[in-house]
């Protein structure tokens, strides 16, 4: 927990991947990432100026389960070459020996210029964002902090849109029934600290709506179908900037999280995963990520590169960070799909 905080702190602070990109025809490359806005940031930083460079993209979109990675790979089916995943995902994957191990030689690239480069051998950090709640400011006050949010449905009458996994619903739901966040852990760890997690989402199950991409939480919000909603930051930053959306984020107790370039165990195309990654993690079109989309490059030479009005929308901003909860990845690792499977069981309820 204390590395993962302090590399994210390390955010604005943060080489150049010298492996080559030819201007030639490549094998055609399916790269999975997560739909929307966020989709769309990496098409107009990396994809389309990768495509210019004589290779060839099929896009493809998931929801973030493992389940169909883990089973093309154990089918030996693979048609996914390069995947965006978050932490728990890669560190589940590299455990099981679903995603292949990074020779960062072979890309061309300095791990330790890389924010959270030693934290798995198994894929590339490539942006920092941070799950939010957010709410129209034309239709709704002011909130204390999140848990008033989320849980005051007399205060704030109304639906809310929550992510549909146990990932940071838990951590928050015990953090509003008076767990410290130092305890949050050691509390989920145990059979009585999930039943006191569900016990308080049950409090305003009634009162959810659940998303499943990230566009959903924004696009709820805006039709009025709810009155605070989470997604990651940067899908209500867009909204806010491109959309015009009289949004207000909430950054208390924002969680952030890495997110992964990975390449599945068995692709056929390997070589060609290898390349993208290495272009794509070159710290000029990293910081041209932030132009779309307000996440924080985890390339540390793009720091310098990014342009300084949009630094205070990141989740690194130091106002940002008051009282930031950093989700701990390898107890989602460890415990993720046993926390999913008794989730949905309880949705089933």
């Amino acid at each position: 927990m204390k590395k993962f905080a302090t590399l994210f702190g390390m955010a604005l602070l943060a080489g150049t991947a010298l492996y080559s990109v030819s201007a030639r025809a490549a094998d055609e490359l399916t790269i999975t990432s997560w739909g929307g806005s966020y989709s769309e940031s990496q098409r107009k930083a990396f994809y389309e100026p990768y495509i210019a460079a004589g290779n060839k993209i099929t896009e493809a979109e998931y929801n973030g389960e493992i389940a169909k990675i883990r089973a093309m790979v154990e089918a030996n089916a693979v048609t996914w070459d390069v995947i965006d995943v978050d932490t728990q995902t890669v560190l589940a994957g590299c455990a099981e020996g679903t995603f292949e191990t990074i020779d960062w030689a072979k890309l061309g690239l300095d791990r330790s210029k890389f924010i959270g480069g030693d934290v798995t051998d198994c894929a590339v950090p490539n942006i920092l964002y941070s799950t939010v709640a957010a709410y129209d400011t034309s239709k709704t006050q002011a909130p204390a902090g999140l848990f008033e949010a989320l849980f005051d449905t007399t205060k704030f009458p109304g639906k809310r849109a929550l992510q549909k996994s146990p990932f940071v619903n838990l951590e928050w739901a015990l953090m509003a029934d008076g767990v410290a966040p130092a305890d949050v852990y050691t509390v989920l760890g145990t059979d009585e600290g999930v039943a006191r997690a569900f016990k308080k989402l049950d409090t305003i199950k009634q009162d959810v709506i659940w998303w499943e991409s990230g566009a959903q939480g924004p696009q709820l919000l805006a039709d009025g179908q709810v009155v605070f909603a989470t997604s990651w930051n940067g899908r209500f930053h867009t909204a806010i900037k491109n959309d015009k959306k009289p949004f207000q984020i909430i950054w208390d107790f924002q969680a952030p999280d890495w997110d992964w370039w990975t390449i599945p165990k068995g692709t056929p195309k390997i070589e060609e995963a290898y390349r993208f990654i290495a272009f794509a993690s070159d710290p000029q079109r990293m910081a041209d990520q932030t132009k779309f989309i307000a996440y924080g490059p985890a390339n540390k030479d793009s720091s310098p590169l990014v342009d300084p009005a949009i630094l205070p929308d990141l989740p690194s901003a130091p106002d940002n960070l008051k009282t930031v909860f950093y989700p701990d990845p390898q107890f989602w690792g460890d415990k993720g799909d046993e926390l999913r499977e008794r989730f949905n069981a309880w949705l089933a309820q």
